[in-house]
């Protein structure tokens, strides 16, 4: 088999989201998806990566992953390592295709039949005008404007906390996740938050834990937004609520400090999905003082990177989650993966995104019931993008041949 074209696919109207289908001599096509800065990941698809491996066997996957590494912006989760991971994806779909298997089989098989889910709570126009993660591009004023919107859970949790909880527990999920710090004053520079701006914060928390109790487990995310200080302060005020976690609580590039932080703060903490490659996975998972290291799939260097991380951090007795706020397929992996995995019991989903639009996207979704997701039937991913999407006039669409 031969590869003899990569295609890539973005849509205005989903400006984050970048596809890229790549396609054989055997008629086979792979699907693989990456988001945030999708023209910057684009590029380097259809500029670096597309001549390196046209012509190349797709199912030599390891080779090619180390291919396409780049020299520059080989650390993080850096649009050439984006733009990897969607390639890199696309091939694994392509080898599943080839064999006649789900992902899931291609990993080892399942060591579940489905995994649980926890809810992101955002609404369905978060992050959605560019790849800001600021209060002015979570989607606030589109969600007001619009009335009454299905699943606006941003909106919900700053609002009507207790409410939203009681909704997922209605749906049977019972682990959700909430930012209200991003909101405060000090989270523009991270360096510190006032006494206001906590308590502000600590709202919606404490609001979930009278109405249910511990039947809702909570996860603060705070968004790499903070100082070492702030987030003490922070992490101190939320550890009598009784977290599940607190996620990305420090500027994520000071590794070093997370380990000061736990020793003063007696909360588990989550982090890693803005981080990329190995090398960095390893250091959060050896440093030992996130309790769940985190994995985003289309960020951090494909199946290829997710597999080995997953196995690095089951060597050290830690479980890890799958990070997703992004696209259909970036579920569908992260889902694949999930229930190959020994070392994970939850896979993260956004309602908002799932229920809103990622359907118009693909032609089939994981599906769920009661609280509980598994991989869509069919070898590869078991999904491809709908019909036609490629003919929106919203789409931008390139393609390199052989």
């Amino acid at each position: 088999m031969k590869i003899t074209g990569i295609e890539t696919l973005r849509l205005k109207r989903h400006s984050n989201l970048l596809w890229v289908r790549v396609h054989t001599d055997e008629g086979i096509v792979g699907l693989g998806e990456t988001w945030f800065g999708a023209a910057a990941a684009e590029a380097d698809v259809l500029d670096r990566i597309a001549p390196a491996i046209l012509g190349e066997d797709p199912l030599r996957i390891e080779w090619l992953n180390r291919r396409m590494r780049p020299y520059v912006g080989f650390l993080g989760t850096s649009a050439e390592i984006r733009a990897l991971s969607a390639v890199d994806v696309a091939l694994w779909d392509i080898a599943g295709k080839a064999a006649g298997l789900p992902l899931c089989d291609l990993l080892g098989g399942k060591t579940r039949p489905e995994i649980q889910l926890y809810n992101t709570c955002a609404g369905p126009d978060y992050i959605s005008k560019s790849s800001s993660v600021k209060p002015d591009n979570f989607g606030l004023a589109e969600a007001r404007g619009a009335g009454s919107v299905r699943h606006e859970d941003l909106t919900g949790f700053m609002e009507r906390p207790a409410e939203v909880a009681a909704e997922l527990l209605e749906m049977g999920i019972a682990s959700m996740k909430i930012w209200p710090f991003d909101f405060a004053a000090g989270a523009v520079d991270g360096v510190d938050i006032s006494v206001d701006d906590l308590k502000r914060g600590l709202r919606p928390f404490e609001a979930i834990r009278a109405a249910h109790g511990d039947r809702m487990r909570l996860k603060a995310e705070l968004h790499g937004l903070w100082s070492l200080p702030a987030a003490r302060k922070i992490g101190r005020a939320l550890a009598p609520i009784g977290m599940d976690w607190i996620e990305d609580p420090i500027w994520m590039d000071r590794i070093c400090d997370l380990a000061d932080l736990a020793r003063d703060v007696a909360v588990p903490f989550a982090g890693g999905e803005t981080l990329g490659g190995l090398g960095q996975f390893r250091e959060i998972v050896e440093q030992g003082a996130i309790a769940t290291p985190i994995i985003d799939v289309t960020w951090g260097g494909g199946i290829t990177y997710a597999r080995k991380a997953a196995g690095l951090a089951e060597a050290a007795g830690r479980g890890i989650a799958f990070h997703d706020c992004s696209g259909p397929v970036t579920l569908a992996v992260s889902t694949h993966l999930a229930v190959s995995a020994p070392n994970i019991w939850e896979q993260e989903f956004t309602r908002a995104f799932y229920y809103g639009w990622y359907h118009t996207l693909v032609d089939r979704l994981p599906p769920i019931r009661d609280g509980m997701i598994r991989p869509p039937e069919g070898p590869g991913l078991g999904l491809q993008l709908a019909e036609g999407l490629e003919r929106r006039p919203d789409a931008i669409s390139n393609v390199v041949r052989l």
